[in-house]
């Protein structure tokens, strides 16, 4: 099983969401870099759980699933999803300075790449459809947010 770069949801403690989240509280503002056109796949646990038991019981042995509700979704809207949840501004930071110890910190890299995926063969093959709400929905249920 292929998870998203992205498994979000209400039990989401220690993830890429809350990291990033952590960052925007800690420097004043949600940062993205560049252009923030690099992609980012995503998926809810729950749909997690259901395409887990459908490949046990429909998928053939050996194969591979995409577990990818979101198949790219800009980090710029993320950031921007963030900043609009905490009230703080999303601003680009430049690319030549993320591989300085920064905003990004040991993430620089990987913030950077793209990882689009498609979940295509997945449904089709297992019939598995994801349910539960999406990357930037799930970032306005408020769950990422408790009030302080």
């Amino acid at each position: 099983m292929r998870l998203a770069n992205i498994a979000h949801g209400t039990s989401d403690r220690a993830g890429f969401l809350p990291t990033l989240i952590a960052l925007a509280k800690e420097k004043g503002f949600a940062g993205y870099p560049g252009d923030g056109a690099n992609l980012w796949n995503a998926v809810h646990i729950r749909d997690v759980a259901s395409l887990f038991r459908l490949a046990l019981e429909k998928g053939p042995a050996g194969k591979h699933w995409h577990a990818v509700g979101d198949e790219g979704i800009p980090l710029r809207e993320i950031a921007e999803a963030i900043g609009s949840r905490l009230g703080l501004p999303a601003v680009s930071i430049p690319v030549d300075e993320l591989m300085v110890p920064g905003y990004f910190g040991f993430l620089a890299n990987v913030v950077t790449q793209s990882y689009p995926a498609s979940n295509l063969i997945t449904r089709r093959t297992l019939g598995w459809e994801p349910a539960q709400p999406g990357l930037l929905a799930d970032l306005d249920n408020g769950h990422y947010f408790p009030a302080s």
